[in-house]
């Protein structure tokens, strides 16, 4: 029964985290939204205009702090989720869905992380994009076609549109996707946990 409580335990944690997932996902989407009336999508525009945003904007400096610090909780609290779900050996077919949301969840969101790097369009940002490309551009067959559609060329204005519609568009609607269909999938498996606990609660009363 200590075996079992401990699994339940866990399961529960594992359900509040997937809460947490999703309400950073919403709160990234926000301000995403909100910075994005003034963000410039272009090389130089981009720099400027997040400057205007942290200076000129009100509470925008605010916003996109919360915007950063969304993004980057989110994988800790998406990888954190996983080792629970591992510790509460809900590794079982059953729990199928809620493993393959949870995993595509991390992936998605360490790829909107990294589609961010070049859109502050500062100097980091913009060494570390180029050393990747030339990363991507090394693997084989496909490198520099892969690069090619990432960038449209080179490190530019077009890179900046691409890596931003991918950061803004693709990826957060997938992220939210994700999000919500690993939620639903451990709210159906708690369910389900809560109707075995009550059998197996029936069966050692009767017995």
């Amino acid at each position: 029964m200590k075996n079992l409580d401990y699994r339940f335990a866990l399961q529960r944690i594992t359900t509040i985290l997937a809460v947490v997932a999703l309400a950073l996902v919403l709160l990234a989407a926000l301000t995403g939204v909100a910075l994005a009336f003034y963000y410039e999508p272009t090389a130089g525009g981009a720099y400027r205009s997040l400057e205007f945003i942290t200076r000129d904007v009100s509470g925008g400096s605010i916003i996109r702090s919360l915007h950063d610090i969304a993004g980057n909780a989110l994988i800790g609290v998406a990888l954190l989720q996983l080792v629970v779900m591992f510790l509460g050996r809900q590794f079982r077919p059953s729990w199928l869905s809620a493993w393959v949301s949870g995993i595509f969840l991390v992936l998605v969101a360490i790829g909107a992380s990294w589609t961010a790097i070049i859109l502050d369009w500062n100097q980091t940002g913009y060494w570390r994009f180029k050393l990747e490309m030339k990363t991507i551009e090394a693997i084989p067959w496909v490198g520099e076609s892969l690069r090619e559609i990432l960038t449209g060329g080179g490190v530019g204005s077009l890179a900046v549109e691409h890596m931003y519609t991918l950061h803004s568009y693709l990826l957060s609607a997938i992220a939210l996707i994700l999000s919500v269909l690993h939620l639903a999938a451990l709210v159906y498996q708690e369910r389900d946990r809560q109707q075995f606990s009550k059998t197996l609660d029936r069966l050692i009363s009767d017995s």
